[in-house]
Formats: C-alpha cells, structure tokens, sequence
C-alpha cells in the first residue's frame, strides 16, 4: 500500500484545503494512504509586521518546499496566490484543482457595503494590492495593516478595531464563513491577487509516481488563465507583497483574457490593461510590457524601496 506524506500550513484554512485535496485523492486511489505533516512558515511566525515589509518571495512557501527537497513529504498543498512566480529548480506544480471564486469580499460590522461605509472608514488589510486599489476607488478610507489567520482578522473586527476588512471568498467559503461576508467586490474595484482562489499542489519533478496522481486532479482551464497571471506576475518580478495584480478568464477554443494592475498603495497611480489570446505565457508578458510602458515600473521600484526601508 502506497503511502504519501503531505506538506501544509498549520491554519484552519490549509489544512482545510489540504484535507479537501486528501479527500478527492483518496476518491482516485482508494487504497492509498496519506498522512498531514503541518509546516510552520516564515510567514506564518510574523504577524506583528506588514507582508511588504517582512521581504522576500515564497513567505508561505520555502519551509515546506524544504521538506519536499528533505523527502520528508512526497507533495504539498498551497493557496497558489502564495506561490513565487519562479520555482525552485527540481520542484514543479503538479496539479491545478478547479478554482473557486476569485474575488476579494468585504466584511463589515454592520453590513454595510463598500459604497455604503461612512467617510473615513477604518478597513484592515495586509494588501498593498487591495489598498492600492480600494484607495483609488475611495480616497477617504483609512487603510491599515492587519495580518492573521481569517479568525483573528474576524474577531479585531467585531471588537470594533476596524469599520470593515477585505478578505478572499475562496478562504471564507472553504472555511463555512461566508454567510459573513457584506459584498463581493467586482474585479473592476478590486483585481484579484494572481492566482487567487486556486490551490497549488506541489512536488518533485522527477516524482513520476506522484505526478501519475495528482494529474488527475489538474484542471486544464484553470491551469491555462492562472498560468497568463504567473506569467504577468514573473515579468514584473513580483511577489504576493507588492501591489499587483492579475486576473484571467478562459472561454470558447481556450481564449484566454487577463487583465493585470498595478498600482501605488495610495491608489493615486493606477495602471490597468486587458487583452486576450491563446498562449497564456506570451498574454502574460504583452500585459506586463504594455503597464511597464505606461509607467508601472517606477511604481513598483518605489514600492521596493519603501519596502528595504
């Protein structure tokens, strides 16, 4: 009997998400055994620190990529918006699972929509994205950071430390959570992280066996329209700790439409642009180059300055 040892985050979230992998595996190999090894991140030990500044790509990520290089677990789940848009060489995402909604939500005490938040509102995220962009669309909220798992970020709210707070639906929903949620922001207030809403699993590359199994997970779709937001992602050289981001849509003969963003975390510059073809990686670069030539690059060089800072 084949056994598989599995890399995750210890949060309610990924281990919900590896659980929910485990499950359809287990469904296509019913003999298989697979055993949670719970991996404590960088990311996940420094919570008294905004994202951008805690520096570095793969936050969430290289601890238990370690372990896959170590052999001490055979694949390993991720929310792919936390992945590098390079990866380690000998280390390869072996399936793409369906995505799920895509979108950033808005919570708020009282119900209240993002329109409808009063003049000055407080509203708690770790995004330079969302800042970037909430700001752009609502320049008299007050922006400020607020790390932790979805739990915690809940419960600063209800204790009346913020007006309202921007989260992923895929988090909320795949924890039962969102009958908590006041609105679904339309991506044309709030571009989604790249690759958000999809899972990542990942192992070696020279795992045949492995790889043999998780393919029957991957879903072709998904894997065309988030590999144009990684390819977007890697020509700006950027992390999940940068405003940025990117969002792509497949339809008919696999014509894939991304739209990329990028902008200041004051929301005061805003770059967008949007185009459509077949081949995902070459979209993804088009994209980047067409905001680099409208001046997003001195924004994301100033943002990584602040960042050193």
């Amino acid at each position: 009997m084949k056994k598989w040892n599995v890399g995750t985050r210890r949060s309610n979230l990924a281990l919900t998400q590896t659980k929910w992998v485990v499950d359809r595996l287990q469904e296509i190999a019913p003999e298989a055994q697979f055993e949670l090894h719970e991996i404590v991140t960088k990311g996940d030990r420094i919570l008294d620190v905004t994202l951008s500044k805690v520096g570095g790509k793969g936050l969430f990520v290289k601890e238990i990529e370690q372990s896959l290089f170590d052999r001490e677990t055979d694949f390993a789940v991720h929310s792919l918006k936390d992945m590098p848009a390079e990866l380690p060489e000998g280390l390869v995402i072996g399936a793409i699972p369906k995505r799920v909604d895509a979108r950033d939500v808005l919570l708020s005490k009282d119900g209240k929509t993002l329109d409808e938040l009063p003049e000055g509102a407080l509203v708690g995220t770790s995004s330079l994205r969302r800042s970037a962009q909430l700001l752009a669309y609502r320049p008299d909220l007050q922006i400020e950071s607020l790390r932790g798992n979805i739990d915690t970020r809940m419960r600063k709210m209800e204790e009346g430390n913020f007006d309202a707070i921007i989260l992923a639906a895929a988090g909320l929903e795949r924890v039962q959570f969102a009958g908590s949620i006041s609105q679904y922001l339309p991506v044309e207030i709030s571009l989604p992280a790249v690759g958000q809403g999809a899972l990542a699993i990942e192992c070696r590359s020279d795992d045949e066996e492995t790889l043999a199994l998780l393919r029957k997970l991957d879903h072709q779709p998904t894997r065309l329209a988030v590999t144009a937001e990684r390819s977007f992602l890697h020509k700006l050289q950027g992390g999940c700790q940068v405003p940025i981001g990117a969002y792509a849509t497949v339809g008919e003969g696999d014509l894939v439409t991304v739209t990329g963003m990028v902008g200041s975390p004051d929301g005061k510059q805003l770059f967008r642009e949007t185009a459509s073809g077949h081949d995902p990686v070459a979209l993804g670069i088009q994209v980047a180059e067409a905001l680099l030539a409208q001046g997003a690059g001195e924004v994301l060089a100033a943002v990584l300055r602040e960042n050193e800072q």
